[in-house]
């Protein structure tokens, strides 16, 4: 996004899908001005920018944290995150460096794309197109969650998560969302309730 319009496109995107995710929310104006998730949104578009210009690697982690201690949420400036993401509630969400996160994905409190290696490279989850994780799971190491995949409320996922299926546990359990449940809303199934 180089051109002005297409910023302002893409601000416009990230209100109406708080707007559209979230039955609270009542104006843009007050998405703009009082949601912590769609500031962390915008300030990690800033900070991931920056990171791809080696000299302002360290503004871009001091904005970062500044963001962080700001909101609650932690997104690390070299995340790939995709359009209209939604982040709702917000405290305690954690972003890895190499996580990958798609388009019209939303995330609730205490989410955790994190790592399980300590090494270089790949290591952080990989979230594909319309994927709700529900409150307080953590998705850890270089895994994929398929799109339309439902990831319930607390269960700890460490495999990969085909499309379309839900997984839910300590560790996460998958299963396929019967035929007959399309992902219309995004909290259909109970087991990602907040």
């Amino acid at each position: 996004m180089s051109r002005p319009s297409d910023a302002w496109k893409l601000l416009r995107e990230d209100l109406q899908a708080a707007r559209d995710r979230d039955p609270a929310a009542r104006t843009s104006v007050e998405v703009a001005l009082a949601y912590p998730g769609v500031h962390a949104l915008w300030a990690h578009r800033l900070t991931h920018r920056m990171w791809r210009h080696p000299l302002l690697r360290l503004p871009a982690r001091l904005l970062s944290q500044a963001t962080r201690a700001a909101t609650g949420i932690e997104i690390h400036p070299s995340a790939t995150l995709g359009r209209r993401l939604f982040i709702d509630h917000g405290m305690g969400v954690v972003i890895g460096a190499t996580a990958v996160v798609g388009d019209d994905v939303t995330l609730f409190h205490g989410v955790t794309l994190g790592g399980r290696s300590m090494t270089h490279g790949k290591r952080h989850p990989t979230l594909g197109d319309r994927v709700v994780v529900g409150a307080g799971a953590k998705v850890l190491g270089a895994v994929w969650v398929g799109d339309d995949a439902q990831i319930g409320a607390n269960a700890v996922v460490v495999k990969d998560v085909p499309e379309g299926s839900v997984a839910v546990g300590v560790p996460a359990r998958v299963r396929s969302r019967p035929s007959s449940s399309p992902v219309v809303d995004h909290c259909e199934d109970p087991a990602i309730f907040i």
